[in-house]
């Protein structure tokens, strides 16, 4: 009887040893940033700095910015780079690029930040069609095919919520972005097959808000609302990372594409 009872404990223990030894979901720690048109991955620093102290391992990447092809390339050899799932976070035009460069094995979920999604077929501009860009988003086009932003309107269309000093500064290192690349119709839609959440940034200048919803509502991500111009990620770095924070646990726990 005695070694009956120690045969079942035995047993039971063996089954339960081996159920916790089932390996868990990988945690996602690393998180790749794509900056967008008129920027530099330099404006991701607050958002870098709130992932790190919370113990992500975070690359940014820089985008040539000279056609969505290049940007796509640019942003998978950062991918490469990385040890794990990773998930990928695009602003604005890197949107379009994250989308793109989203059906990379590694990427595990996307964040788009006061971003663009185009579909398979469409293009950045092609997303204006049913809301276009708010006055003060005024794009100047160059000779040879770039665009930058109207100084006289930059701050009031770009940084509303940074300093006159800080939006000044943005203005006079933007980087130029070509036309080709806004006007790039994708190929790959990742948002399709992977799980997506968005930062809608409520008094975005270059998107209108109410278009960020509608793009968040079609691919149907996980919207948070955040106060803040379309340099939200520059401005709101806190509430940006806790968006990107979410993602990777949901990821982690098996979220998956409603």
């Amino acid at each position: 009887m005695f070694k009956s009872v120690l045969l079942s404990g035995a047993l039971t223990l063996g089954i339960a040893t081996s159920a916790s030894a089932q390996p868990a979901a990988p945690a996602v720690k690393n998180v790749v940033l794509v900056h967008g048109a008129f920027a530099d991955g330099s404006g991701w620093r607050g958002v870098y700095d709130q992932l790190t102290a919370r113990g992500y391992k975070v690359s940014i990447v820089q985008n040539p910015l000279t056609s969505l092809e290049a940007d796509v390339d640019a942003t998978n050899r950062v991918i490469a780079r990385q040890d794990g799932p990773v998930i990928l976070v695009g602003h604005s035009y890197g949107g379009a690029v994250i989308s793109q460069a989203g059906d990379n094995p590694k990427v595990a979920g996307l964040v788009y930040v006061a971003a663009f999604a185009p579909d398979i077929g469409q293009s950045v501009l092609d997303q204006y069609a049913d809301i276009p860009p708010p006055p003060n988003f005024q794009p100047q086009e160059t000779a040879d095919g770039f665009a930058f932003l109207k100084a006289e309107t930059f701050r009031a269309g770009f940084a509303a919520d940074l300093s006159e000093k800080d939006a000044a500064f943005l203005q006079a290192s933007q980087n130029p972005v070509a036309m080709a690349a806004l006007k790039a119709k994708l190929t790959v839609a990742a948002w399709k097959t992977k799980p997506s959440w968005a930062v809608v940034a409520t008094e975005d200048g270059a998107i209108a808000p109410a278009l960020l919803r509608k793009t968040a509502q079609r691919i149907g991500a996980q919207a948070t609302e955040v106060k803040g111009s379309h340099v939200v990620f520059a401005s709101q770095p806190k509430a940006v990372a806790s968006v990107i924070e979410a993602a990777a646990q949901g990821v982690s726990q098996g979220a998956t594409r409603p």
